[in-house]
């Protein structure tokens, strides 16, 4: 049976309400392990996440000079380069995706990066209201339009999708330009906030003890995101049982596996070293080793990041690298979500689900 999986975290006004809220079910972690033990692992974290963060920004920076300069002086080489820009800024945000807490989750930040799942193509709508309206497309208008526009999945609309690009709207078309690079202004500014905000969040992250808890949740929630929606669902192992490549996140630029790899890396990286300190020091070894190792081999089998995921749906014989790389994934669920969380204590959050 699937697991059930889970909702982003709603926003919340002020840190201090988004500790009660994150953790208020989860504050075990320091039966089984030392202070001390969590304390490091902390640390580890934080300095994993500060140069996730830092790479957003940089990256996020690059993509808005990138951009400007296309529609500047647009050229098919300037065009590559803003594509190329897009993808190394949405892969450096799906390696820290799994932090869903402190300035991540403060006014929507998350979705603003990254608006999904748009069962209702809010993204295109939003996208075609604001081409078609007389005024420009500043990063104020973007700002008041809301989080649908604001992010990496609407540059993506802008430069993949195919009905806009048949259209008076195609890049480098004016009011398109404007759109382009206000949402990627908004995304420079968003990624520097987080970065500096991370950095003043320190102290109030290392000794706060319920954000072993809250880590360790965020790599969870993570981790079933991915089995049950991003992966089973456009796979149609649940709800109409079809395969669809609509229920995927981005789907219209062919990167859904390059995502699903990048948050994989990010949590690999980031993640599980102090993870696995966490577990030797509450004394399974062992399981922490296997964890290890799961890791790794899904990464190292890996289907092809450069194929679109619809390729893989709609050829039988390719379905097969997505059920495999599905088994791993759930392996990974199994080790963490069931096992490891269990032998550290970590109870999960009672309003976690979604009911679905």
């Amino acid at each position: 049976m699937l697991r059930i999986a889970q909702k982003f975290l709603a926003p919340v006004q002020s840190l201090s309400l988004s500790l009660a809220l994150c953790f208020g079910a989860a504050t075990a972690t320091a039966s089984t392990v030392s202070p001390d033990a969590a304390e490091s692992a902390r640390k580890l974290w934080y300095e994993g996440i500060a140069s996730g963060y830092h790479a957003l920004a940089s990256q996020a920076e690059t993509l808005n000079k990138v951009a400007e300069a296309y529609c500047q002086t647009p050229a098919t080489a300037t065009r590559d380069s803003v594509t190329q820009a897009w993808k190394d800024a949405f892969l450096a945000w799906q390696s820290v995706r799994f932090v869903d807490f402190g300035p991540a989750e403060l006014g929507n930040r998350a979705w603003q990066f990254q608006f999904w799942p748009d069962a209702k193509n809010l993204i295109g709508r939003k996208a075609s209201s604001l081409l078609n309206q007389d005024d420009n497309v500043s990063p104020k208008v973007v700002a008041q339009a809301g989080v649908a526009a604001q992010g990496f999945p609407m540059v993506e609309y802008l430069l993949f999708d195919e009905t806009v690009n048949r259209s008076e709207n195609a890049l480098p078309a004016e009011k398109t330009c404007q759109l382009l690079t206000s949402v990627t202004q908004t995304i420079r500014a968003n990624s520097r906030d987080l970065n500096t905000e991370w950095v003043k969040f320190k102290p109030h992250y290392l000794e706060t003890a319920q954000y072993t808890d809250g880590t360790i949740l965020g790599a969870m929630n993570t981790l079933e995101i991915l089995e049950n929606r991003r992966l089973a669902a456009p796979m149609g192992l649940s709800g109409t049982k079809k395969r669809s490549i609509y229920r995927a996140d981005a789907w219209r630029s062919g990167t859904s596996l390059a995502t699903i790899e990048a948050t994989l890396t990010g949590l690999k990286n980031i993640f599980l070293p102090a993870f696995s300190d966490l577990l030797k020091e509450a004394g399974d070894k062992d399981l922490a080793n296997r964890i290890n190792a799961q890791f790794n081999e899904t990464l190292e089998h890996f289907p092809d990041v450069n194929k679109p995921l619809a390729e893989l749906l709609t050829d039988d014989s390719a379905f097969y690298a997505l059920q495999s790389l599905y088994v791993d994934i759930s392996q990974l669920v199994t080790l963490i979500n069931d096992q490891a969380a269990v032998k550290l204590g970590v109870v999960r959050r009672f309003n976690s689900s979604d009911g679905d």
